[in-house]
């Protein structure tokens, strides 16, 4: 029991403080349901023992006594543990989010702390992030006091780009969430892209005996809170086909938050509240189902090493196992020190495998080790040295290619070339970039239009076929025909985007643009005809844009790629003639969300191609500042009204500019 323990509570205190995977969470889950069954059976729970404490976050800071407990969940893996749960009372089945819990107080409509669960009884103040972290607004409408716990999560897709943009080596979103409320910097935090999603109202003035109610209020002061469904009549059927319906969801990919399983509460919350409350949990506050993981044996064909950005990541590939009604061939290793962990070993060693979360095939275990584990010392993509890195902040060991330009580490830049506003080259996924890179078939963008040369190879390809290889060549061939401004984004010039391209575009041809910009000379005459600020002069771009651009076209590599570019394309002039006038003369300002268009960026575009202008920041030559929390104290309505300029929602916007 004192093993089981020391490994449980020091996997715990990783996993909550974004450090290393010490277990997966299925190892976990088998080492605490054999902890307290030694415990049911001798009668003896130890002090320590993670039945009997809440798991806890250790971030540093100012510590904070909870107003309201805020304890764990007991769990189960049985439909029928849910129903016999419910007692026929009226349920809710929401996501268990697998984040870090923070609890957020309002005192008379204004935010007043931020504290992370910590031990469930005493947390962290993180209150100076708050700024940092989406969806935790500064102002309600509710006066009084107002106590909220939620869930501070990363998405699969922001977590995936984060890893491509940085470098650096988190093993799941969770992960990187938690690490990302250690750090001191606001602005650092902010990068993270943590959103808030609020689980359930702890308290508030007002009288509201029904959960569901009370999430509705919390919808009603502007909260995006977590996805829900009411079981009126819990039985076997209607409880059963809820978790069907949320697991579904979650097989095929349609959430985009993860979670590790679900939560069933009563809907009558002076019910729930008459529950007996131990050091750990509150008997009747709720009960968290997991799935359970379905495990099969199979072995070791061989280790695949995948670059992707600037890391080299180890792949499992296995003889094919069927699990969660799917064939499984492949998974992921993460990185050396998860190799070292499990104690993978060469071709024929015995694995234990999952569909973690019915999603991530994942190596579990090893049960037979054959031969021994070796690190490549030359990158798959590129043949360059690789170099082992030790993370400071974890102690976790990955593998990265030395090759400052390897095809691998421009991802990034190959996903914005493909990406809807640059070539819209569809059906070509940052995933499937990466195994065309790993391939060898795609080393610079012009690659991209000889793909056809390896559309057999495309079609016999796990997950692709004939009838998608053909989609995808259609989709290429497609992309040859391009409007210019969309050409320029896709080229991944710094401080380029679809609005500075569009206004350099207005001043200028492609043609002159290029000429411009590459104009050199050994004499001074010709050097100061075309300085780096050459474009600075053009509405909206400046000396610093205008130099990004210059430099872009004068290094030899980038002009090189370009030219050969253009022999794939054929290249239509951007119309930036305005579709309309509704807006001819005015320059908006756009902050907060948006609601009607698709984002701000629509919104923009649709003011530009009525004739008028959006700026970043307000100042005199503003005409409209457009916030749908007009009543909102953030800086920009604050000069606004200093300056006496209007604040405009964005259906009073489409009132008067649209309609």
């Amino acid at each position: 029991m004192k093993q089981l323990i020391q490994e449980l509570n020091e996997a715990s205190d990783a996993y909550y403080n974004g450090r290393a995977e010490r277990m997966t969470d299925y190892e976990w889950d088998a080492r605490f349901d054999e902890l307290r069954q030694l415990e049911q059976e001798t009668g003896t729970a130890l002090p320590d023992s993670p039945t009997q404490r809440v798991s806890e976050d250790n971030i540093s800071g100012q510590k904070e006594e909870h107003e309201f407990a805020a304890l764990s969940l007991a769990k189960t893996k049985q439909v029928a543990d849910l129903v016999k749960w419910a007692e026929e009372r009226p349920v809710w089945i929401s996501w268990k989010l697998d984040g870090l819990t923070l609890v957020v107080t309002y005192d008379d409509g204004k935010l007043t702390k931020v504290v992370t669960r910590g031990n469930g009884h005493i947390g962290t103040n993180i209150t100076h992030l708050a700024n940092s972290i989406a969806g935790i607004q500064k102002e309600i409408k509710a006066d009084g006091h107002t106590v909220i716990r939620g869930e501070a999560v990363i998405s699969y897709e922001d977590f995936d780009r984060f890893l491509m943009e940085s470098g650096e080596d988190y093993a799941n979103p969770r992960n990187l969430a938690s690490g990302s409320l250690t750090l001191k910097d606001a602005d650092e935090v902010r990068q993270r892209h943590i959103q808030w999603i609020p689980f359930t109202l702890v308290y508030a003035d007002e009288e509201l005996p029904s959960w569901g109610e009370r999430m509705d209020w919390l919808d009603r002061q502007g909260f995006k809170t977590v996805e829900r469904q009411l079981v009126s009549h819990p039985s076997s059927d209607t409880v059963e086909e809820v978790v069907n319906d949320f697991t579904e969801k979650v097989t095929s990919r349609k959430n985009p938050f993860p979670v590790d399983g679900l939560v069933v509460c009563y809907d009558d919350t002076e019910y729930a509240q008459t529950g007996s409350v131990t050091g750990h949990h509150a008997t009747r506050a709720g009960l968290a189902f997991k799935w359970q993981d379905e495990a099969a044996q199979t072995q070791l064909k061989d280790i695949e090493w995948s670059c992707a950005a600037s890391t080299i990541s180890p792949v499992a590939i296995f003889e094919p196992v069927e699990l969660e009604g799917t064939t499984v061939k492949r998974a992921s290793l993460c990185n050396i020190s998860e190799c070292e962990r499990l104690g993978i070993g060469g071709p024929g060693t015995a694995l234990s495998v999952i569909k973690a979360n019915k999603i991530i095939p994942k190596v579990i275990q090893v049960t037979r080790s054959v031969g021994t584990f070796s690190v490549p010392a030359h990158c798959p993509v590129c043949q360059s040295p690789t170099a082992i890195r030790i993370s400071e902040a974890s102690g976790t060991k990955t593998l990265h290619c030395t090759n400052d330009e390897c095809p691998a580490k421009q991802l990034r830049k190959f996903t914005r070339f493909v990406s809807k506003e640059g070539m819209n080259v569809d059906g070509i996924s940052e995933q499937t970039l990466s195994k065309f890179i790993n391939l060898g078939w795609i080393s610079e963008y012009a690659d991209i239009y000889q793909l056809r040369d390896h559309i057999r190879e495309l079609a016999l390809m796990e997950g692709f076929g004939e009838r998608s290889a053909a989609n995808i060549m259609r989709s290429i061939d497609k992309s040859r025909n391009v409007e210019a401004h969309r050409l320029l984004y896709a080229l991944n010039i710094p401080l380029c985007g679809l609005d500075v391209c569009k206004r350099l575009l207005s001043a200028y041809p492609l043609e002159e643009l290029v000429a411009k910009a590459t104009r050199t000379g050994d004499d001074l005459f010709a050097v100061q005809e075309a300085p780096e600020e050459v474009f600075a002069h053009v509405d909206g771009i400046g000396p610093e844009k205008s130099a990004q651009f210059v430099r872009w076209f004068r290094n030899d590599h980038n002009l090189a790629h370009y030219r050969r570019l253009l022999t794939c394309l054929t290249i239509a002039d951007t119309d930036t003639t305005p579709q309309g006038d509704r807006c001819q003369g005015l320059t908006f300002v756009i902050t907060g969300d948006v609601h009607h268009f698709k984002n701000r960026n629509e919104l923009k575009a649709y003011i530009e191609a009525q004739g008028g202008k959006v700026a970043s920041a307000v100042s005199r030559s503003t005409s409209f500042l457009i916030n749908n929390d007009v009543t909102s104290t953030s800086g920009k309505n604050k000069k606004a009204q200093e300056l006496g300029i209007p604040i405009i929602s964005e259906d009073e916007f489409i009132t008067t500019y649209q309609q």
